[in-house]
């Protein structure tokens, strides 16, 4: 079976109606200089583990969403609009 993404608009829906898009990483404030943004842009960590990331559902809502997902084991813990900012509890 495929491995499914709850989608907050449409929905469990299979991985395959959706395009991976990166990391979901904080973006350098626009004044930063150029060695912040070169790292940002070139140098990220590869983690082992819980990590976010953007996710288009190309073959559904087409809303862009912030998918968490185990880089190891694949499982899918959740998914948000990315319109949407999470707040801290």
């Amino acid at each position: 079976m495929a491995s499914l993404i709850p989608c907050p608009h449409c929905g469990p829906r299979p991985k395959e109606e959706f395009t991976v898009k990166g990391a979901a990483l904080a973006r350098p404030d626009p004044q930063a200089g150029p060695d912040v943004w070169y790292d940002y842009v070139y140098l990220r960590d590869n983690p082992r583990g819980a990590y976010e990331e953007y996710w288009h559902h190309t073959s559904g809502c087409r809303r862009w969403l912030v998918v968490s997902r185990d880089t190891a084991s694949h499982e899918v813990h959740g998914a948000r609009d990315a319109s949407i900012k999470e707040t801290a509890e």
